[in-house]
């Protein structure tokens, strides 16, 4: 059997619905056997795995994600943010923008927010004076805000694939948490001043600002917001490693949610670790046989053909940058980020260093483009779980989401264009 054909045969599988991972490891065994390499570097690229100090975190930080989703933290967060910010002019889609940012931020799932605070937000903005297509547009949209902000598993994941990579260039997780988060600040204040500008002549609600529902709404949430200090104050102040600080996280949460709280039951809890782990076993067996796979097209030597290839037709770094958002954003619209994560960063990341695009800033990159391609036809997956949240129809959605596209998009030039918002908070040459 040749090459060409067994490739033919696992291509048609895949179109057929074969999971990636099988797809993958197919293809790279499929490589290695015909190019009679040792199929035991499958083995050894799995268990090279273990070997990623931060590994640890990816399952730590996404069981307590799980279980700050299965509480009523995204009430509290709802409550806390409108009592702050409810009082200005287009306050109510602030809380929901920030609100939606924060808990996909905490739970690493974009799909969890809307179902989560889409009940609370969506007939709360309705009631408020906001159209049904804006609020159908901004609850849907801003599901995936927060992908830039730590604990973000898809920050997580990108660290541990560059860090396997050996590119000489740090791009530790705590680099990327701080690379990110003036890029998210960005994305809000644009979204933001777009909610109040398409509003500035209708009257909506008002939350009278009241430094009693101000001390309530802290009170209530007062076991959740020493969160940020738990993953990022304890990891910048030297203290603890990421895994560490993933570890003090994971416990913090399943005391307060469970013990404190008890919104989340014991029984729950099986439950909760065994879906959790599903995800992040997933992940990792995804993960693992990817890296093989890109040891394999390395050793064909693809990046370095692709790298020759592009610099013959792509003549500067602007070019690359700009081919580099069609395609993400393209990427983004029909490929699951985890999928997109561990199959396309390996390829780009040495074509994107040769033009002398820092990693980090790639990384930054990647995932804003990827926040954008969760709500872009036709298979944007934020786009369809609203739909059924909402029972409205895809075509419906697809026009609600279109203003808040060419707002991200704004966003993502930016971002992708000047380099400094991403790195100036970080100690490195630009």
């Amino acid at each position: 059997m040749s090459f060409a054909f067994a490739l033919i045969v696992i291509l048609i599988l895949a179109i057929l619905g074969m999971p990636v991972f099988a797809v993958l490891t197919a293809i790279a065994m499929l490589g290695f056997y015909f190019a009679e390499v040792d199929l035991a570097v499958m083995a050894i690229e799995l268990y090279r795995l273990t070997d990623t100090s931060i590994l640890l975190a990816l399952p730590l930080f996404t069981f307590a994600g799980y279980v700050l989703s299965e509480s009523n933290t995204s009430h509290r967060l709802v409550r806390l943010t409108q009592a702050l910010i409810g009082s200005v002019h287009g306050g109510l889609a602030f809380v929901a923008l920030i609100a939606c940012a924060l808990f996909t931020a905490l739970t690493g799932a974009s799909g969890v927010t809307i179902v989560a605070l889409g009940a609370l937000l969506y007939p709360a903005l309705k009631e408020g004076g906001y159209s049904d297509k804006f609020s159908l547009g901004l609850v849907t949209s801003s599901g995936s805000l927060g992908l830039l902000l730590p604990p973000s598993l898809p920050l997580i994941l990108y660290s541990i694939i560059a860090s396997q990579m050996d590119l000489g260039v740090d791009v530790s997780l705590e680099t990327l948490f701080i690379a990110g988060l003036l890029p998210a600040a960005l994305m809000l204040v644009l979204l933001c001043g777009y909610s109040w500008w398409s509003h500035r002549n209708v009257e909506t609600r008002k939350t009278p600002f009241s430094w009693r529902e101000v001390g309530a709404a802290c009170w209530e949430a007062k076991w959740e917001l020493p969160l940020p200090l738990v993953i990022l104050g304890s990891v910048y102040s030297g203290l603890v490693a990421v895994s560490e600080a993933a570890a003090l996280t994971a416990a913090y949460v399943l005391i307060i949610e469970v013990f404190v709280y008890r919104e989340v039951s014991v029984k729950a809890l099986p439950r909760i670790i065994r879906e959790s782990m599903v995800m992040v076993g997933s992940i990792l067996l995804i993960l693992g046989v990817a890296m093989a796979f890109t040891n394999y097209l390395i050793d064909i030597e693809v990046p370095s053909r692709l790298f020759d290839w592009m610099q013959r037709h792509v003549d500067d770094r602007l070019t690359f940058l700009l081919l580099l958002n069609i395609f993400l954003l393209l990427l983004g619209a029909m490929l699951d980020i985890f999928a997109a994560l561990i199959v396309v960063v390996p390829l780009l990341l040495p074509v994107a260093i040769g033009y002398g695009i820092d990693p980090v800033h790639l990384g930054i990159i990647f995932l804003a483009n990827m926040q954008i391609g969760y709500f872009t036809p036709p298979v944007g997956m934020n786009l369809f779980i609203a739909s059924y949240r909402f029972q409205k129809p895809v075509l419906t959605l697809y026009q609600s989401t279109i203003p808040f596209f060419w707002v991200l998009l704004a966003a993502v030039l930016i971002i992708t264009y000047v380099p400094e918002l991403s790195l100036m908070l970080l100690d490195r040459g630009l």
